[in-house]
């Protein structure tokens, strides 16, 4: 397996970690959106697809103790919302697909009371689904 693929495939690990709930509700948005923040974070740093997504704490799927980490440990290559997933990390990365949060590099789950600290400290660019995405 090349760079790229390794990239794509951890990119749409996260997408379907962070947002395959979401996806379902809110339509391939939800999805986009992650890849939208992750490539902003590429930007921003410098850094790898791979270095941004598995930093620890920054993609709670990635987290050992989260339950969405055993599922895309073991997520199957058939799982329709993977395959979506797949594709839409192929569209980020080449830039085919376009930045659907506005320049975002950050993201929580409205569900979080009361929203996380850091939050405070950015600027709301977009509201997809559960999410609220800013840049800060």
């Amino acid at each position: 397996m090349n760079n790229i693929d390794v990239s794509k495939e951890i990119m749409a690990k996260t997408m379907f970690g962070e947002a395959r709930g979401e996806y379902r509700k809110y339509g391939i948005n939800s999805i986009i959106a992650i890849g939208s923040v992750i490539m902003n974070r590429v930007a921003k740093s410098g850094k790898s697809i791979e270095d941004i997504c598995l930093k620890p704490l920054q993609f709670s799927c990635w987290n050992e103790s989260d339950p969405n980490r055993s599922i895309i440990d073991n997520i199957s290559e058939n799982d329709e919302v993977y395959t979506i997933c797949l594709d839409a990390a192929e569209g980020v990365i080449s830039q085919k697909i376009e930045d659907v949060t506005n320049g975002a590099d950050h993201y929580y789950s409205t569900k979080l009371k009361p929203p996380p600290t850091w939050s405070y400290y950015g600027n709301v660019t977009a509201f997809i689904g559960n999410h609220v995405f800013l840049k800060i």
